[in-house]
């Protein structure tokens, strides 16, 4: 299954479809019918995060902030600067960059374990907080598919952009002739590659916040408050394709089929490029026996990603879960053809050998891995299994 989510910025789904965490849109409105359909859900609305409970700094921040900022200080940028690479810079040894960590802006600041979107939102109530314009973007990555709790979530991402307003400074005082930007990326990816970006807004970060926790929920099962969760997305952006995709997905597991067809098409035709959407409704046409339509889809979305290496090691990872390891390492074999440097790639072989019995091989593999990790927790994860290995080649 797969679900989208918003970065790390994640559709979730059965055979290479999933729960999303991001999406584009376009300007087509919203059916008043699935906004009614709404009103009449076979799910209980429970109450969720208030975009102020999201965005708001806690008492403690605030006092620490204003002893860190004193209002006679000339330099606002600078700090703002300085505290945002504090974040960037002890992500390695701090951030789980955990796909399913959405806090709040207090709660992040109180646990850095935390994925991009809740980093973001923090560093947006910090900018605030120093009255500096703040904006939030969204990044134009490729689609990036990882596994979490036996789904596979598609991750979107998102930065910050913040500009520095000369008359809306913390100390009051007009120190430049010109303004200057500080573009705020949690994922050195984005940094190093440079996507295209677009500009959106706080309500649809809100959106984007809500979609993620629902996604979340409706995978452990507590449906109601997923529901809830997409319900205050759509409420707060009825434009947000993610959350209609992701609903249409709990719908389907309630055996709504009828509704969750329609939400299906409404995510579509609010973003036409929607493929995880599209893959969600190829898994409904399955099981309402249009095995035809779902497979004309599929052949589609086959053509459209056959070049994702991303996407390869999803169908290496499916392989894996049907116990068919040959066609699994040729899967990750021909995801590393297209990019060598993903130590996904390399891990997911890893294993694949060691379910295979092949030491030698695992072992290869895992170094791979390692020497290819950015982030510190990969590194971590892969020298704790080299030792292992180790560990048991001398058994």
């Amino acid at each position: 299954m797969k679900i989208q989510f918003q970065s790390v910025v994640l559709t979730l789904s059965l055979a290479i479809s999933g729960i999303m965490l991001s999406g584009c849109q376009t300007t087509t409105s919203v059916n008043p019918d699935n906004l009614s359909l709404l009103n009449n859900a076979p799910f209980e609305t429970l109450e969720v995060e208030s975009q102020a409970d999201i965005f708001v700094l806690d008492e403690q921040i605030i006092r620490s902030l204003k002893s860190h900022f004193r209002q006679d200080d000339q330099h606002e940028l600078k700090h703002a600067q300085l505290l945002m690479q504090f974040l960037l810079e002890n992500g390695d040894a701090s951030l789980s960059y955990m796909s399913d960590a959405n806090l709040t802006a207090s709660q992040t600041y109180q646990n850095l374990n935390a994925n991009c979107l809740s980093l973001s939102i923090l560093a947006y109530s910090l900018s605030e907080f120093l009255n500096l314009q703040a904006e939030f973007q969204k990044v134009h990555v490729p689609e990036y598919w990882a596994t979490s709790r036996g789904y596979n979530f598609l991750s979107g991402h998102i930065n910050l952009k913040i500009h520095e307003d000369r008359v809306r400074y913390y100390t009051k005082q007009v120190l430049h002739t010109a303004p200057r930007t500080l573009t705020i990326d949690f994922d050195p990816n984005s940094r190093r590659q440079a996507f295209k970006t677009t500009p959106i807004s706080k309500e649809r970060v809100t959106a984007m916040f809500y979609n993620n926790k629902g996604a979340l929920n409706m995978v452990d099962g507590n449906h109601d408050l997923a529901f809830s969760y997409f319900q205050a997305a759509i409420k707060l952006d009825q434009n947000y394709t993610s959350a209609w995709a992701n609903l249409a997905i709990l719908y389907r597991i309630a055996g709504e089929f009828d509704t969750a067809e329609s939400f299906y098409n409404q995510a579509i035709s609010l973003d036409p490029n929607n493929n995880t959407a599209k893959g969600n409704l190829a898994v409904l046409y399955d099981l309402t026996n249009r095995n035809k339509q779902a497979q004309e889809i599929r052949a589609a979305l086959h053509q459209y990603r056959k070049n994702n290496p991303y996407y390869i090691l999803t169908l290496g990872n499916q392989a894996m879960e049907e116990g068919k390891l040959n066609k699994a390492i040729r899967h990750y074999r021909n995801a590393l053809k297209i990019n060598s440097q993903l130590h996904e790639g390399h891990f997911a072989l890893a294993k694949a050998y060691f379910a295979k019995g092949d030491l030698v091989q695992t072992k290869r593999h895992m170094k791979r891995a390692l020497d290819h990790a950015e982030f510190e927790h990969n590194q971590k994860q892969y020298k704790g299994k080299l030792e292992w290995l180790d560990a048991v080649a001398k058994n």
